[in-house]
């Protein structure tokens, strides 16, 4: 699963990276929680890419009560064509998420340890999302997304069973097309990361919703000894 992550790069390396503008002046985030406005790209049908802050947490566009995003965070690739909140969102509302790190917990003697995963020497990424809109009563519109999950990779096992979707860049515009209906190919998107990825233990302020500072994705030391094969 994914219940926090960071994206602490300038916009400028986030818009040349996703060949989409970014003019936002956000600040940089090292503790991103549910619930709260995330940078998402999606693609519209003249294959254009475009930038929007939406709400973490899909709220589908049937729901009667919008607090159901906080049960939507993230969805399980193994029954995203089946799941009412997903389905119709896999077809044609899928989007990017960048990030260029995520946070998961593992359970020490004393407490649980948060520990921050990075892919390659800590490059940006995008995890695989979906998208909708949701209209309340008065006419007020919010759009929310959610992360896909799948199974974890060996950099993940030891502490969780589960980890966001991570996609190679070469899947980007497949993934982000509209006019793709063919659950087949965006399902053979879903699957666990294989490429080189590196994790390190970080402060437990990172627990913390209101924490979001560069301390949270600081290395710090633990009593978990390192396991050489994930460590870098």
């Amino acid at each position: 699963m994914c219940v926090r992550y960071r994206l602490s790069r300038r916009k400028q390396i986030i818009a040349e990276h996703f060949d989409a503008p970014f003019d936002d002046d956000r600040e940089l985030r090292y503790n991103i929680a549910p619930s709260q406005p995330v940078p998402v790209i999606r693609q519209t049908a003249n294959s254009v890419r475009e930038l929007s802050l939406m709400r973490w947490g899909l709220i589908p566009s049937w729901a009667t009560d919008p607090s159901i995003g906080f049960k939507t965070i993230n969805a399980r690739s193994e029954t995203i064509t089946t799941t009412a909140s997903f389905r119709d969102p896999f077809r044609t509302q899928r989007c990017l998420i960048p990030s260029d790190g995520f946070y998961e917990w593992a359970q020490s003697r004393k407490n649980k340890q948060p520990y921050c995963f990075e892919v390659g020497d800590g490059e940006i990424f995008a995890f695989a999302g979906l998208w909708d809109r949701w209209i309340d009563p008065h006419g007020k519109e919010i759009e929310s997304c959610t992360i896909i999950t799948t199974r974890a990779n060996v950099y993940l096992s030891d502490i969780h069973d589960r980890m966001p979707v991570i996609l190679p860049s070469g899947a980007y515009s497949s993934w982000l097309d509209p006019a793709l209906r063919d659950n087949r190919i965006a399902m053979g998107w879903l699957v666990r990361y294989a490429g080189a990825m590196r994790r390190y233990a970080v402060s437990t302020r990172t627990k913390q919703v209101q924490s979001d500072d560069e301390e949270c994705a600081s290395p710090v030391e633990t009593e978990i000894p390192p396991q050489g094969r994930l460590f870098v």
